[in-house]
């Protein structure tokens, strides 16, 4: 019967992340294309992260309403006691989702 070697446990396969003064020394570190972060962690053992609390990213459009318009939606939001543009948005992603319902 052939000798079977044994293998250690656990090999150590990644590099000591260096200590850094600052989060921009940090940030310079990381962009570097020369550090490559899979020589640092073990990504075979990473884990999916869940960021519960993040909010959308959001972008500002601008959007031209006739004036009768946005009286209208701002007399609704007045009734409602909530900001016209947050109605605007929940109208929107309302009317998005029924709209993707049909489709």
């Amino acid at each position: 019967m052939p000798k079977q070697t044994k293998l250690p446990s656990k090999v150590q396969t990644t590099k000591a992340i260096p200590k850094f003064k600052s989060e921009a020394a940090e940030r310079k570190f990381w962009e570097d294309a020369a550090n490559d972060a899979t020589e640092y962690f073990d990504v075979a053992h990473m884990q999916v992260a869940k960021f519960t609390n993040l909010k959308p990213s959001t972008t500002s459009i601008s959007l031209r309403l006739s004036d009768s318009l946005l009286d209208g939606i701002r007399r609704q939001a007045n009734k409602l006691d909530v900001p016209y543009q947050s109605l605007m948005k929940v109208w929107l992603t309302e009317k998005l989702s029924e709209t993707s319902k049909r489709t």
